[in-house]
């Protein structure tokens, strides 16, 4: 049997965004509070979404403090904002980060206590404000998880912290506010969610359901990822993109993320980079460690793909598939950890830290193949160059 967990209500498409009032009233909701970024804050974003809700009688206040890769701190202090208005909900709007903030402090505000006490494996299921996610990226999916990954700055660690009481209640699904994203964070994002899709599908969690929203949003991001980094306006491209991060954010929110991620959230809380750049460092060499214990699994997404025909053998598919994410990665100038300036010194220093703190996340359990912390290691090393 799978258990699986949606947004209870979506708007989808070009203008959605328009949409948010009547999507609030809908719920029940009237007094949002928003947490954005400097940039969506400076750019005009935000003045669009507070202008939508006055004209529709709504009241909102707004943050716009939410800093990349959210830490504990930066959580607190959103808390604290949120504490001195009356707010029933709270918007997430921007990328990841903006998302996961709001989730963290929809639950923190409602009920205090600590990000710490609330990491994986604890299940946080008791509603707190309810969330409603704006996202701007299509990468992360967080629009439609249950997750939420805020960085403990005191010893580096990202912790991944999961239960109903992240999930959404509303998730607004605006390509269009994607058309002017930059080249790298077009990128980086769009190969974040064809990593959500892949793992979703060949993790040990995979079921029916899943399955059939990883297919699509692989079926959908890879033709379409070259395009939207190639021409950046390709409303056709743009819409797909996004559409397949919602998707693979469904995937993985209802099956589970794997190695990949659990190795990632080191190398983003001890060198600070962006969770979807660290993905694509480590997805072609992770695969091709993992494949040989999920060969069908793995060609089932090399065909999604069209990477290989239907009636193409599962090792030569694997293969395909396997060079075809590192010629992603070279075509979008995805640089390696050494290449983008990590010192070989401090990463040497710190793969046994980071092995053990992969293992603790308990994504790499969920993987096909599961490592140990040496194979783990091992990992990290080949990932250098």
């Amino acid at each position: 049997m799978a258990a699986i967990f949606l947004p209870r209500a979506m708007r989808i498409g070009a203008g959605a965004l328009n949409a948010l009032p009547e999507a609030l009233a809908q719920l029940g909701l009237r007094c949002p509070v928003i947490l954005t970024d400097p940039f969506l804050a400076n750019s005009g974003a935000l003045d669009r979404v507070l202008t939508i809700l006055a004209e529709a009688g709504m009241t909102a206040r707004s943050y716009a403090e939410v800093i990349p890769d959210p830490t504990v701190t930066a959580v607190d202090a959103a808390v604290a904002f949120v504490a001195g208005g009356q707010h029933d909900c709270v918007i997430g709007f921007g990328g990841g980060s903006a998302i996961d903030t709001a989730k963290a402090v929809a639950v923190l505000a409602a009920r205090g206590g600590t990000m710490r006490a609330l990491k994986a494996p604890h299940q946080e299921n008791d509603p707190g404000l309810p969330i409603v996610a704006i996202p701007t990226t299509a990468g992360t999916g967080s629009e439609a998880t249950r997750f939420t990954i805020i960085t403990d700055a005191a010893n580096d660690e990202k912790m991944l912290c999961a239960g109903l009481a992240y999930l959404p209640v509303l998730a607004i699904v605006d390509y269009e506010l994607t058309l002017t994203k930059p080249l790298r964070l077009t990128a980086d994002t769009g190969i974040d969610s064809l990593v959500h899709a892949i793992e979703a599908y060949v993790s040990r969690h995979a079921n029916p359901f899943s399955d059939s929203m990883a297919l699509a949003a692989m079926r959908a991001i890879w033709p379409n990822l070259r395009t939207v980094c190639e021409n950046p306006q390709d409303r056709v491209a743009r819409e797909a993109m996004m559409i397949g991060a919602l998707q693979a954010g469904i995937a993985f929110s209802n099956s589970s993320v794997a190695l990949v991620h659990g190795m990632s959230r080191p190398i983003g809380a001890h060198f600070h980079v962006a969770h979807g750049l660290s993905n694509a460092m480590l997805m072609p060499v992770v695969t091709a460690w993992s494949a040989p214990a999920a060969l069908p699994r793995y060609a089932d997404c090399a065909r999604a793909m069209d990477l290989a025909p239907a009636g193409e053998g599962d090792q030569a598919a694997v293969a395909l598939l396997v060079d075809a994410l590192g010629d992603i990665n070279r075509d979008l100038a995805v640089p390696t950890p050494r290449s983008h300036g990590i010192s070989e010194a401090r990463w040497t220093e710190l793969v046994p830290l980071m092995a053990q703190q992969a293992l603790a996340s308990g994504s790499p359990a969920n993987n096909p193949r599961v490592p140990d912390a040496a194979t783990i290691e091992a990992l990290y090393h080949q990932s250098w160059s």
